[in-house]
């Protein structure tokens, strides 16, 4: 049985050592071709030009901005949401309202797509008078209720986790249960915070098909209200007619994509260890 364990954590290494090594291979041709410093920095994504350009940093900061946009609107409300399932909601509201955060995490990418596509982007072009309401904007909107699931869950959890002996000496000593829950509660269970974060940021960086479809998919620097193109959606929206040159700079567009979730990774992986110890 141990050896099987054992088999199945190596095939699970195994895939993301092939993966890496794969998108190594296939993505740093280009990269050489083109020069580290013109590919991460350069302005303009014109593939099929006669003279060809591939500059990814609009889509870099285009997924940074989406993604930071989505975090800070996401976070406080799941953190409230798990705050209030955890500790304060009526036990019958609770069974309630769990059950739709985990319909929540179940929906499909498209249809948060087709939802933002049909009704929050024509809902942000008569908001603030705009041409078009495929925006960074909408992206940061959708992007911000898919993350909620795994914030509110983790989170949740989280904070049932904290003894409740803490709790009874806060309250013995005269605090309230706001200030119980949000001086002794959140920040005992602040690990399990922070890996609710840590996920919600991997959704948002990695999310591709509903960002695809209210963006706007043009190769803009980012704007709030413009249209935009992610690492994600560059890849899904190119790969299936590209060729050549193209094809092989897709490939390092998504070497680049990889390198920057497995980097955030490692930084909050760094930080729940410091706050461990």
């Amino acid at each position: 049985m141990n050896l099987f364990f054992l088999f199945c954590g190596l095939l699970a290494v195994g895939f993301v050592l092939f993966i890496s090594v794969y998108l190594i291979l296939a993505g740093l041709p280009v990269i050489r071709e083109v020069g580290l410093l013109s590919f991460l920095f350069g302005q303009v994504w014109a593939p099929t030009a006669e003279e060809p350009r591939f500059g990814i940093l609009p889509f870099l900061l285009t997924s940074v901005y989406g993604a930071a946009g989505a975090i800070v609107l996401g976070v406080p409300v799941g953190l409230l949401c798990a705050v209030f399932l955890a500790k304060t909601a009526p036990p019958r509201l609770a069974a309630a309202v769990r059950p739709a955060v985990e319909l929540l995490a179940g929906i499909p990418s498209v249809v948060y797509g087709l939802v933002g596509m049909t009704v929050l982007v024509p809902a942000v072009r008569e908001w603030f008078g705009l041409p078009d309401g495929a925006s960074l904007f909408a992206a940061i909107l959708v992007l911000a209720v898919m993350i909620l699931p795994s914030i509110i869950s983790v989170s949740e959890t989280a904070l049932r986790a904290v003894p409740q002996e803490y709790e009874a000496a806060s309250l013995a000593l005269g605090a309230t249960e706001l200030e119980t829950v949000f001086r002794v509660s959140l920040p005992a269970a602040s690990g399990g915070v922070a890996a609710a974060v840590a996920l919600g940021i991997g959704r948002a960086v990695g999310e591709a098909m509903a960002v695809l479809m209210v963006a706007g998919n043009a190769a803009n620097m980012p704007a709030l209200f413009r249209s935009v193109r992610f690492l994600t959606t560059a890849v899904a929206s190119e790969m299936s007619y590209a060729s050549g040159l193209q094809r092989q700079a897709l490939f390092s567009v998504a070497l680049v994509l990889f390198l920057f979730i497995m980097l955030l990774n490692v930084l909050m992986n760094t930080l729940l260890r410091r706050k461990a110890r």
